[in-house]
Protein backbone atom coordinates (compact mmCIF):
# COMPACT_ATOMS: atom_id res chain seq x y z
CA UNK A 1 0.00 0.00 0.00
CA UNK A 2 1.09 3.54 -0.74
CA UNK A 3 2.01 5.41 2.44
CA UNK A 4 -0.11 8.56 2.45
CA UNK A 5 -0.09 11.74 4.52
CA UNK A 6 -1.66 15.19 4.73
CA UNK A 7 0.19 18.50 4.57
CA UNK A 8 -1.50 21.60 5.98
CA UNK A 9 -0.04 24.87 4.71
CA UNK A 10 -0.42 28.36 6.14
CA UNK A 11 1.21 31.78 5.97
CA UNK A 12 2.64 31.41 9.45
CA UNK A 13 3.25 34.32 11.77
CA UNK A 14 6.03 35.78 13.93
CA UNK A 15 6.10 34.30 17.40
CA UNK A 16 8.01 37.26 18.83
CA UNK A 17 8.60 40.89 17.92
CA UNK A 18 12.19 40.23 16.88
CA UNK A 19 10.91 37.98 14.07
CA UNK A 20 8.60 40.59 12.55
CA UNK A 21 11.15 42.28 10.27
CA UNK A 22 12.40 39.03 8.72
CA UNK A 23 8.84 37.76 8.35
CA UNK A 24 7.68 40.96 6.66
CA UNK A 25 10.75 40.99 4.41
CA UNK A 26 9.95 37.45 3.31
CA UNK A 27 6.38 38.43 2.44
CA UNK A 28 7.80 41.32 0.41
CA UNK A 29 9.93 38.85 -1.60
CA UNK A 30 13.17 39.80 0.09
CA UNK A 31 12.66 43.57 0.07
CA UNK A 32 13.06 45.02 3.56
CA UNK A 33 10.14 47.22 4.66
CA UNK A 34 10.70 50.97 5.10
CA UNK A 35 11.34 51.87 8.77
CA UNK A 36 7.99 53.65 9.17
CA UNK A 37 6.08 50.66 7.77
CA UNK A 38 7.99 48.25 9.99
CA UNK A 39 7.29 50.34 13.07
CA UNK A 40 3.60 50.45 12.23
CA UNK A 41 3.50 46.66 11.88
CA UNK A 42 5.40 46.22 15.14
CA UNK A 43 2.79 48.43 16.80
CA UNK A 44 0.03 46.18 15.53
CA UNK A 45 1.73 43.09 16.89
CA UNK A 46 2.29 44.82 20.22
CA UNK A 47 -1.43 45.59 20.32
CA UNK A 48 -2.32 41.88 20.06
CA UNK A 49 0.21 40.77 22.65
CA UNK A 50 3.54 40.86 20.83
CA UNK A 51 3.18 37.83 18.58
CA UNK A 52 0.90 36.03 16.16
CA UNK A 53 -0.89 32.91 17.45
CA UNK A 54 -1.25 31.54 13.92
CA UNK A 55 1.63 29.06 13.84
CA UNK A 56 0.59 27.59 17.21
CA UNK A 57 -3.04 27.34 16.08
CA UNK A 58 -2.01 25.53 12.89
CA UNK A 59 -0.15 22.99 15.00
CA UNK A 60 -3.33 22.45 17.03
CA UNK A 61 -5.26 22.03 13.79
CA UNK A 62 -2.66 19.51 12.63
CA UNK A 63 -2.95 17.42 15.79
CA UNK A 64 -6.76 17.59 15.78
CA UNK A 65 -6.93 16.56 12.12
CA UNK A 66 -4.61 13.62 12.67
CA UNK A 67 -6.84 12.43 15.53
CA UNK A 68 -9.98 12.96 13.45
CA UNK A 69 -8.57 10.95 10.55
CA UNK A 70 -7.60 8.13 12.89
CA UNK A 71 -11.13 8.02 14.33
CA UNK A 72 -12.68 8.27 10.88
CA UNK A 73 -10.92 5.13 9.66
CA UNK A 74 -10.86 3.32 13.00
CA UNK A 75 -7.43 1.79 12.39
CA UNK A 76 -5.11 3.85 14.53
CA UNK A 77 -3.29 6.66 12.73
CA UNK A 78 -3.37 5.78 9.03
CA UNK A 79 -2.74 9.32 7.80
CA UNK A 80 -0.01 11.31 9.53
CA UNK A 81 -0.57 15.05 9.28
CA UNK A 82 2.23 17.57 8.83
CA UNK A 83 2.14 21.37 8.86
CA UNK A 84 4.38 23.83 7.05
CA UNK A 85 4.47 27.62 6.85
CA UNK A 86 5.01 29.79 3.83
CA UNK A 87 6.88 32.72 5.35
CA UNK A 88 8.40 31.41 8.57
CA UNK A 89 9.78 28.18 10.02
CA UNK A 90 8.91 25.39 9.77
CA UNK A 91 8.94 26.04 6.02
CA UNK A 92 6.74 24.08 3.66
CA UNK A 93 9.68 22.85 1.58
CA UNK A 94 11.49 21.67 4.72
CA UNK A 95 8.41 19.71 5.85
CA UNK A 96 8.10 18.08 2.41
CA UNK A 97 11.68 16.84 2.77
CA UNK A 98 10.86 15.58 6.27
CA UNK A 99 7.89 13.63 4.92
CA UNK A 100 10.13 11.98 2.34
CA UNK A 101 12.57 10.92 5.06
CA UNK A 102 9.63 9.44 6.96
CA UNK A 103 8.75 7.26 3.99
CA UNK A 104 5.70 9.16 2.78
CA UNK A 105 4.99 8.29 -0.85
CA UNK A 106 1.93 10.45 -1.53
CA UNK A 107 0.40 13.40 0.31
CA UNK A 108 -2.53 15.73 -0.09
CA UNK A 109 -1.50 19.40 0.20
CA UNK A 110 -4.19 21.65 1.68
CA UNK A 111 -3.66 25.40 2.00
CA UNK A 112 -5.57 26.77 4.99
CA UNK A 113 -7.16 29.32 2.68
CA UNK A 114 -10.54 27.91 1.59
CA UNK A 115 -11.07 30.06 -1.49
CA UNK A 116 -8.86 29.64 -4.54
CA UNK A 117 -6.78 32.65 -5.55
CA UNK A 118 -3.74 33.52 -7.62
CA UNK A 119 -1.98 34.16 -4.31
CA UNK A 120 -2.24 30.44 -3.60
CA UNK A 121 0.33 29.60 -6.25
CA UNK A 122 2.96 30.40 -3.63
CA UNK A 123 1.96 27.30 -1.67
CA UNK A 124 2.29 25.09 -4.71
CA UNK A 125 5.70 26.53 -5.52
CA UNK A 126 6.88 25.91 -1.96
CA UNK A 127 5.83 22.26 -2.23
CA UNK A 128 7.49 21.90 -5.61
CA UNK A 129 10.70 23.39 -4.21
CA UNK A 130 10.74 20.71 -1.54
CA UNK A 131 10.11 17.97 -4.10
CA UNK A 132 12.84 19.29 -6.37
CA UNK A 133 15.31 19.26 -3.48
CA UNK A 134 14.52 15.58 -2.89
CA UNK A 135 14.90 14.62 -6.53
CA UNK A 136 14.36 11.00 -7.58
CA UNK A 137 11.97 9.10 -5.36
CA UNK A 138 10.19 12.21 -4.08
CA UNK A 139 6.64 11.68 -2.81
CA UNK A 140 3.74 12.63 -5.06
CA UNK A 141 1.72 15.72 -4.18
CA UNK A 142 -2.05 15.89 -4.62
CA UNK A 143 -3.06 19.56 -4.49
CA UNK A 144 -6.45 20.77 -3.24
CA UNK A 145 -7.09 24.02 -5.08
CA UNK A 146 -10.29 25.05 -3.29
CA UNK A 147 -12.66 23.88 -0.58
CA UNK A 148 -14.77 27.02 -0.22
CA UNK A 149 -18.08 25.15 -0.44
CA UNK A 150 -17.27 22.00 1.55
CA UNK A 151 -20.53 21.25 3.45
CA UNK A 152 -18.98 20.69 6.87
CA UNK A 153 -16.95 23.90 6.50
CA UNK A 154 -20.14 25.81 5.71
CA UNK A 155 -21.79 24.19 8.73
CA UNK A 156 -18.93 25.21 11.01
CA UNK A 157 -19.03 28.81 9.76
CA UNK A 158 -22.81 28.93 10.15
CA UNK A 159 -22.62 27.72 13.76
CA UNK A 160 -20.02 30.34 14.68
CA UNK A 161 -21.96 33.08 12.88
CA UNK A 162 -25.22 32.10 14.57
CA UNK A 163 -23.56 32.30 17.98
CA UNK A 164 -22.40 35.85 17.20
CA UNK A 165 -25.87 36.87 16.04
CA UNK A 166 -27.39 35.61 19.30
CA UNK A 167 -24.98 37.83 21.26
CA UNK A 168 -26.63 40.91 19.75
CA UNK A 169 -29.23 42.81 21.73
CA UNK A 170 -31.67 42.61 18.82
CA UNK A 171 -30.57 39.56 16.76
CA UNK A 172 -33.36 39.87 14.20
CA UNK A 173 -32.24 43.40 13.30
CA UNK A 174 -28.49 42.78 13.22
CA UNK A 175 -26.84 43.14 9.81
CA UNK A 176 -24.60 40.28 8.67
CA UNK A 177 -21.30 41.14 6.98
CA UNK A 178 -18.90 38.51 5.61
CA UNK A 179 -15.25 39.46 5.16
CA UNK A 180 -12.14 38.12 3.46
CA UNK A 181 -8.62 39.36 2.80
CA UNK A 182 -8.44 41.82 -0.07
CA UNK A 183 -6.29 41.21 -3.14
CA UNK A 184 -5.15 43.60 -5.88
CA UNK A 185 -8.19 44.45 -8.02
CA UNK A 186 -6.37 43.39 -11.17
CA UNK A 187 -7.01 39.75 -10.26
CA UNK A 188 -10.59 40.20 -11.48
CA UNK A 189 -9.42 41.19 -14.96
CA UNK A 190 -7.03 38.24 -14.88
CA UNK A 191 -9.92 35.87 -14.26
CA UNK A 192 -9.15 35.01 -10.65
CA UNK A 193 -11.89 32.90 -9.03
CA UNK A 194 -11.29 34.37 -5.58
CA UNK A 195 -14.03 37.07 -5.48
CA UNK A 196 -16.65 34.65 -6.81
CA UNK A 197 -15.68 31.93 -4.33
CA UNK A 198 -15.81 34.38 -1.42
CA UNK A 199 -19.32 35.35 -2.56
CA UNK A 200 -20.31 31.68 -2.79
CA UNK A 201 -19.05 30.87 0.71
CA UNK A 202 -20.96 33.86 2.10
CA UNK A 203 -24.16 32.91 0.27
CA UNK A 204 -24.02 29.28 1.42
CA UNK A 205 -23.55 30.30 5.07
CA UNK A 206 -26.40 32.81 4.86
CA UNK A 207 -28.67 30.24 3.23
CA UNK A 208 -27.91 27.72 5.97
CA UNK A 209 -28.87 30.37 8.53
CA UNK A 210 -32.02 31.32 6.62
CA UNK A 211 -30.81 34.90 6.23
CA UNK A 212 -31.79 36.69 3.05
CA UNK A 213 -30.11 40.03 3.63
CA UNK A 214 -26.36 40.02 4.02
CA UNK A 215 -23.28 41.58 2.49
CA UNK A 216 -19.67 40.68 1.93
CA UNK A 217 -16.66 42.94 1.78
CA UNK A 218 -12.89 42.87 2.02
CA UNK A 219 -10.30 43.89 4.58
CA UNK A 220 -6.57 44.15 5.22
CA UNK A 221 -5.66 45.59 1.80
CA UNK A 222 -1.95 45.92 1.14
CA UNK A 223 -0.02 49.18 1.20
CA UNK A 224 0.54 49.57 -2.53
CA UNK A 225 -0.47 52.23 -5.04
CA UNK A 226 -2.65 49.92 -7.13
CA UNK A 227 -6.38 49.46 -6.37
CA UNK A 228 -7.42 46.57 -4.13
CA UNK A 229 -10.67 44.62 -3.98
CA UNK A 230 -13.46 46.37 -2.09
CA UNK A 231 -15.60 47.55 -0.56
CA UNK A 232 -13.49 47.84 2.57
CA UNK A 233 -14.93 46.65 5.89
CA UNK A 234 -14.36 49.99 7.62
CA UNK A 235 -16.16 51.90 4.86
CA UNK A 236 -19.04 49.44 5.01
CA UNK A 237 -19.41 49.96 8.75
CA UNK A 238 -19.68 53.70 8.19
CA UNK A 239 -22.27 53.14 5.47
CA UNK A 240 -24.39 50.84 7.62
CA UNK A 241 -24.43 53.43 10.39
CA UNK A 242 -25.83 56.06 8.00
CA UNK A 243 -28.60 53.60 7.09
CA UNK A 244 -29.70 53.34 10.70
CA UNK A 245 -28.16 49.95 11.45
CA UNK A 246 -27.14 49.65 15.09
CA UNK A 247 -25.71 46.12 15.32
CA UNK A 248 -23.53 44.25 12.86
CA UNK A 249 -22.10 40.73 12.89
CA UNK A 250 -18.80 40.30 11.08
CA UNK A 251 -18.06 36.75 9.94
CA UNK A 252 -14.52 36.43 8.49
CA UNK A 253 -15.16 33.54 6.10
CA UNK A 254 -11.86 34.01 4.30
CA UNK A 255 -9.83 33.13 7.41
CA UNK A 256 -9.80 29.87 9.38
CA UNK A 257 -7.62 30.88 12.34
CA UNK A 258 -6.92 33.87 14.52
CA UNK A 259 -4.01 36.00 13.39
CA UNK A 260 -3.17 39.67 12.88
CA UNK A 261 -5.87 40.28 10.27
CA UNK A 262 -8.52 39.07 12.69
CA UNK A 263 -7.16 40.14 16.07
CA UNK A 264 -6.08 43.61 14.95
CA UNK A 265 -7.88 44.50 11.72
CA UNK A 266 -11.29 43.39 13.03
CA UNK A 267 -11.08 43.25 16.82
CA UNK A 268 -9.19 46.54 17.22
CA UNK A 269 -9.31 48.63 14.04
CA UNK A 270 -12.84 47.79 12.81
CA UNK A 271 -14.15 47.86 16.37
CA UNK A 272 -12.81 51.40 16.76
CA UNK A 273 -14.62 52.48 13.59
CA UNK A 274 -17.81 50.81 14.81
CA UNK A 275 -17.66 52.65 18.13
CA UNK A 276 -17.03 55.96 16.37
CA UNK A 277 -20.19 55.60 14.26
CA UNK A 278 -22.39 54.16 17.01
CA UNK A 279 -22.41 50.51 15.90
CA UNK A 280 -22.17 47.42 18.06
CA UNK A 281 -19.89 44.92 16.30
CA UNK A 282 -19.88 41.23 17.14
CA UNK A 283 -17.30 39.01 15.43
CA UNK A 284 -17.96 35.35 14.73
CA UNK A 285 -15.32 33.24 16.43
CA UNK A 286 -12.48 31.86 14.34
CA UNK A 287 -12.53 28.22 13.26
CA UNK A 288 -9.15 27.35 14.85
CA UNK A 289 -9.50 23.71 15.99
CA UNK A 290 -13.30 23.71 16.16
CA UNK A 291 -14.40 20.03 15.85
CA UNK A 292 -16.84 20.64 13.00
CA UNK A 293 -14.20 22.54 11.08
CA UNK A 294 -11.63 19.80 11.67
CA UNK A 295 -14.11 17.23 10.35
CA UNK A 296 -14.44 19.41 7.24
CA UNK A 297 -10.68 19.26 6.69
CA UNK A 298 -10.83 15.49 7.13
CA UNK A 299 -13.50 15.23 4.44
CA UNK A 300 -11.40 17.37 2.10
CA UNK A 301 -8.31 15.22 2.65
CA UNK A 302 -10.05 11.86 2.34
CA UNK A 303 -11.88 12.90 -0.82
CA UNK A 304 -8.69 14.20 -2.45
CA UNK A 305 -6.86 10.93 -1.83
CA UNK A 306 -9.83 8.85 -2.96
CA UNK A 307 -10.16 10.52 -6.35
CA UNK A 308 -6.41 10.52 -7.03
CA UNK A 309 -5.17 7.00 -7.89
CA UNK A 310 -2.46 5.72 -5.57
CA UNK A 311 -0.66 4.29 -8.59
CA UNK A 312 -0.89 6.91 -11.37
CA UNK A 313 -0.09 6.28 -15.00
CA UNK A 314 3.53 7.07 -15.90
CA UNK A 315 4.35 10.75 -16.17
CA UNK A 316 7.36 12.64 -17.46
CA UNK A 317 10.19 12.90 -14.96
CA UNK A 318 9.73 15.76 -12.55
CA UNK A 319 6.00 16.19 -13.26
CA UNK A 320 3.94 17.30 -10.28
CA UNK A 321 0.17 17.31 -10.13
Amino acid sequence: MTRDAVLLMAYGGPTSLDQVEAYYTDIRRGVAPPPELLEELLGRYRAIGGASPLSAIVQRQRAALEAELAELTGIGTPLPVFAGMRHIAPRIATIVEEMARDGIERFVAIALAPQRSSNGIGYRRAVEAGLAAIGAGAPRAVFVDSWHDEPRFIEALALATHEAILRCEHPADARLMFTAHSLPARVVAEGDAYPAEIATTARLVAERLGIGRFEHCFQSAGRTAEPWLGPDLRDELRRLATEGVREVVVSPVGFVAEHLEVLYDIDIEAQAVARDVGLRLERARSMNDDPTFISALAEVAVHALAVEPAEPSPEPAGAVR
